[in-house]
């Protein structure tokens, strides 16, 4: 280390020219790092898709998510593996630990699909996807018709899942596209059971044909001469002609020359399906659709190319359509505002930082000296960033911003020794080289306690872990590099640059006579203490127990994650069982009467009740659930329009949902504060009956009235009303039918019996075998049972000669947690009540009470979501809170060849953890900040930084109890009193280049407010009260013969 401080000295061009290198290659490196809003912190996920148009839930469960689950289980890395069975369709979600390759992941799980087999004929083959439908879209997109277009936009479903999602999905960094409010065309097959009679023909006599004629197989291939040809059978049914020319049955092979073709029984022609979904944009009909970015790709670059897609299509092919484009939500929007807020944070906090150095230094050239540590440490940060693969967001930049301050303390501390050697007469090549050689091993140990209290953090394998990982290299890297930086440039800088009256400062008066009047009380009161044992052991133990009970009578109550202030209310809304689309509509059009007043005010930004106005408000409604999004013209307003959109939402009775801001964090509405009781087991009856009971304990518990709200997942009730048909197979065989005939003419009757997926042109449709529409479009419950059924003798029946149609009731969807039917309650509390407090309350009058009255052996009762993950975390900091403390112990034992004076250093932890306490409840006096565990981190970061004052005592009362031979009680006070200064100096500039951070509300502030206010709180604190403890504890400790605590190291010094 000597030897490279003198050739920093020596070769202060070269020092220049590195430094130079290292910010260009930061530069460099800045343009390369993807950008984001936070790191991903969601456990990777892969979602497997699997339709079977028409079936019921229970089918859907029995055929495809049983077999599906069966294989997929026990696949390495996946921790929790739910499904949802629910009309047509199947969905299995395996989510896997952090830190899972997911190439090899999916690999796996297409191989175990593979060994499932016997899916149902007119199911689809599975798709898998690494997004699901409950992560965060980066955009929302709505389409509207023009003025003097009238055609219904349900049927432009076709065109934006054909022009507009295929251009979308191509873009770099998009994972999906999900449409809202369309429909798709279809190829129908419209049969007349009369034209069936006549010829004899049954509904089940023709799907089986259509499928059996819709073939292309391979029949190998044959050479001839220098040539090989494939040979193909080829029958597809890709044309209106080639399906109605279909022949159903030939007499020609019996001797006679009647032919039955399609076109003799049925009309075939293309025709838009039924909605399922309707959307509305301010009051008028429209299409929506949603993108979702690839994990870690970078949404900056991602939304730039989506903007001039959109940009080109709505000039384009949606103009040329008749529509109008237009982009109602851009996540970026808060990403750059909240980049811009930090990086407006970053420069303030240096100036703030360089402003202190001018008021103690008092000299512009030294200010230059310590400053120049600010931009080459940041700068060449960006180098490490991009070669580990981190990101550049709101977390690792706040991280930057947070070691601005710390930065400059191991510059402050090389420099004012420097101008203490001045002062004594040494020359500027002497002064800087001992200097630095005096107090290299003090900064060093300083900068390792600082570093290596994130070692535990950067191998936690949770969650949050990714959160803390980008502060934590963010932070270390900067002081390390900083370390680098005030043993080779500030002494090469100060050798060249400071003059000979630079380290002369005048007086500012008033500040002055502060600093010399603090100074002189903390001098009597160290004389006093370290004088008089008895009194420093007394004085000690007062503020040590005061700090501790500060600490403990004042922590908050736990959360998870801060959520975010996004420009977007999301509300998800459950009606109760069996509602159809026109009556949930109705819910649609009670809450487009309350926000019509909200956007007509626009563009003032709030009406005058003074509630906040609308910019952007759409509905989307679906027969089991709905969701409203709306934005406001004030984006840090939007949380206040919850209330108001609420109050319609739940005037229906038996409906639930959420209303909220989507989280930055978690998955799904409302996905950063769910607390999830599961509630498992196989028979459905059961589940339900224990999932409602804890359903009113929950709303007595947690009322909506305080602004809490819950919802079933999937349902309180056995499900929808459901009429259900059961087959008299006696009466069946009698008229030359079975079981499926008469399924299949219902289906095709009721709602069309999808045949086969087909081809047409470049087109994929469904070609689907249905009733005229005059029978099943008046049809009532009751009418079910007068659809005709046509028997191979020609007759035609009724439905309720050949089965028994029964009113009864069935479930809209079949839910598994790790392969158990389950019930979820999914519980939001409100801000008021902290998440610690809602697990706690949960468990004890929810889960205990209910296990207490009683349930059914086979019922499981589970607390889990974001519940587990504050847990799980909470466990992981606590324990990497006491590592830290082992590891900075043994750092400062190995610096000081001494177990005990570690001991006395530690004493200033418990302070600043007292004053991080104090930090955060003077930050809820004006505003909101729970302790969540982003906060939380404040403290883990503090016990590597608050000890480094306390070094700087002991480190120069060791110096001179060996080097200048002074007695114990001196060498104390001598320490302390050439200490005072350089404490103060480094603990302002940290907290400095802090406060903006804490002070300037904006996008994403919330994330790191709450960490500043500890880190803030706990460093101004211990800077003065170490002064307080450390001395009479030293006094305790050493003795005249304290050169042998000093490791072989500080001896070279």
């Amino acid at each position: 280390m000597m030897d490279l401080i003198r050739y920093a000295i020596d070769r202060p061009i070269a020092v220049v020219a590195v430094v130079m290198m290292a910010i260009l290659f930061g530069v460099i490196a800045l343009s390369r790092i993807p950008i984001q809003l936070a790191p991903d912190v969601r456990k990777p996920i892969v979602v497997i898709e699997t339709s079977w148009p028409g079936a019921a839930p229970s089918e859907v469960e029995r055929e495809i998510t049983n077999p599906q689950e069966e294989a997929l289980r026990g696949i390495e890395g996946l921790e929790i593996m739910t499904s949802r069975s629910r009309t047509g369709s199947a969905a299995v979600t395996l989510e896997f630990s952090v830190g899972t390759n997911m190439s090899q992941a999916l690999l796996l799980v297409s191989n175990r699909l593979d060994r499932v087999s016997d899916y149902p004929n007119e199911s689809n083959e599975p798709s898998l996807n690494t997004s699901g439908s409950d992560d965060s879209p980066i955009a929302w997109v709505l389409l509207t018709a023009k003025e003097e277009n009238n055609r219904k936009m349900p049927t432009y479903g076709d065109f934006v899942e054909d022009i507009i999602k295929d251009r979308v999905e191509r873009i770099e960094g998009v994972s999906a596209v999900n449409i809202f409010g369309g429909v798709t065309r279809e190829l129908q097959v419209v049969i007349d059971p009369r034209r069936l009679s006549r010829y004899g023909l049954t509904v089940l006599q023709m799907v089986q044909t259509l499928r059996t004629e819709n073939i292309s197989i391979s029949a190998g291939d044959v050479d001839e001469g220098k040539r090989r040809y494939v040979v193909r059978t080829e029958g597809s049914l890709n044309t209106e002609e080639t399906i109605r020319n279909v022949v159903l049955r030939s007499g020609v092979s019996d001797g006679g020359i009647g032919r039955v073709r399609v076109s003799d029984v049925a009309d075939v022609n293309f025709a838009y399906k039924e909605p399922t979904s309707r959307l509305r944009y301010k009051g008028q009909p429209g299409l929506a659709f949603n993108v979702v970015r690839e994990s870690g790709a970078n949404v900056i670059e991602v939304m730039e190319n989506l903007r001039v897609t959109l940009d080109e299509l709505s000039k384009g092919p949606v103009a040329d359509a008749g529509l109008n484009l237009k982009q109602v939500y851009d996540e970026t929007i808060y990403i750059d505002g909240a980049i811009n807020l930090v990086t407006q944070n970053i420069w303030i906090g240096g100036l703030l930082a360089a402003l202190v150095l001018i008021l103690f230094l008092q000299s512009l050239r030294a200010t230059l000296v310590v400053s120049l540590s600010i931009p080459v440490s940041i700068v060449a940060t960006f180098v490490v960033m991009a070669v580990t693969g981190r990101t550049l967001n709101v977390i690792s930049l706040a991280g930057i911003a947070f070691a601005v301050g710390m930065i400059v303390d191991a510059a402050i501390v090389v420099l004012e020794n420097i101008f203490r050697l001045r002062e004594q007469g040494y020359n500027r090549r002497e002064a800087a080289y001992l200097g630095a050689s005096q107090v290299w091993g003090a900064i060093l140990v300083s900068a390792l306690t600082t570093v290596l209290v994130f070692v535990p953090i950067l191998i936690m394998r949770l969650e949050a872990g990714q959160l803390f990982r980008d502060i934590a290299v963010a932070i270390s890297v900067s002081v390390l590099l900083s370390l680098v930086v005030a043993v080779t440039v500030i002494p090469a800088l100060a050798s060249r640059i400071l003059k000979a009256g630079d380290q002369k400062r005048f007086r500012i008066w008033g500040l002055y006579h502060v600093a010399a009047g603090f100074s002189a009380l903390v001098m009597m009161y160290v004389r006093m203490t370290v004088r008089f044992r008895g009194a420093g052991i007394i004085m000690v133990l007062i503020i040590a127990g005061g700090a501790g009970a500060v600490s403990y009578i004042f922590l908050p109550r736990l959360e998870y994650l801060p959520e975010g202030n996004r420009n977007l209310v999301f509300g998800l809304i459950i009606p109760p069982p069996g509602y159809n689309l026109e009556t949930t509509l109705t819910i649609a059009q009670r809450i487009e009467s309350v926000a019509r007043p909200l956007w007509e005010a626009a563009p003032a930004t709030e009406t005058n009740d003074g509630i906040p106005t609308i910019e952007n408000f759409f509905f989307v409604a679906t027969p089991g659930n709905s969701f409203v999004g709306a934005g406001a013209l004030d984006g840090s307003r939007a949380a206040e329009l919850i209330p108001v959109l609420s109050r319609p939402i739940f005037s229906e009775p038996g409906t639930f949902g959420f209303m909220t801001q989507p989280s930055l964090f978690g998955r799904g509405v409302g996905g950063g504060r769910t607390i999830e009781l599961n509630v498992s087991g196989q028979n459905l009856g059961d589940i339900l009956g224990v999932a409602g009971r804890a359903a009113s304990l929950v709303s007595g518990l947690l009322p909506r009235s305080e602004g809490h709200q819950f919802r079933p997942i999937p349902g309180l009730e056995l499900g929808a009303p459901e009429v259900r048909l059961i087959p008299n197979r006696l009466r069946l065989a009698d008229a030359g039918l079975n079981s499926s005939g008469l399924a299949y003419t219902v289906d095709a009757f009721n709602d069309g019996l999808r045949i086969a997926e087909i081809t047409v042109g470049a087109e994929r449709v469904d070609l689907v075998l249905m009733g005229a529409p005059s029978i099943s479009e008046v049809a009532r419950t009751q009418d079910i049972g007068n659809y005709p059924v046509v028997t191979p003798s020609g007759q035609i029946v009724p439905v309720s000669t050949l089965a028994d149609v029964v009113l009864t009731a069935g479930p809209t969807e079949i839910r598994h947690r790790d392969r158990l039917r389950t019930v979820t309650l999914e519980v939001r509390p409100s801000d008021a009540l902290s998440l610690e407090e809602a697990v706690l309350l949960l468990e004890k009058d929810v889960v205990s009470i209910l296990e207490q009255q009683g349930i059914p052996q086979d019922i499981r009762l589970s607390v889990s979501g974001t519940a587990d993950q504050l847990s799980e975390t909470w466990g992981a900091i606590q324990i990497n809170l006491a590592v830290a403390l082992v590891i900075v112990f043994l750092v400062m034992a190995i610096l000081f060849e001494s177990f005990i004076l570690p001991l006395v250093i530690l004493i200033s932890v418990p302070i600043a953890a007292a004053g991080g306490v104090g930090g955060l409840a003077f930050l809820n006096t004006y505003q909101t900040q729970p302790l969540d565990m982003l906060t939380l981190l404040g403290f883990v970061i503090l016990v590597g930084i608050v000890v480094n004052n306390a070094i700087l005592i002991v480190h120069q009362t060791l110096f001179h109890l060996r080097n200048d031979g002074m007695e114990p009680i001196t060498a104390i006070e001598e320490a302390t009193r050439n200490r005072i200064r350089p404490i103060f100096m480094s603990t302002l500039t940290s907290v400095m280049g802090m406060l903006p951070l804490i002070i300037f509300p904006g996008e994403g502030s919330e994330l790191y407010r709450g960490l500043g206010a500890v880190v803030v709180g706990g460093l101004s604190m211990s800077a003065f009260l170490t002064l307080l403890t450390v001395p009479p504890l030293l006094r305790l400790c050493v003795s005249k013969s304290e050169p042998l605590l000093l490791s072989p190291q500080m001896r070279e010094i």
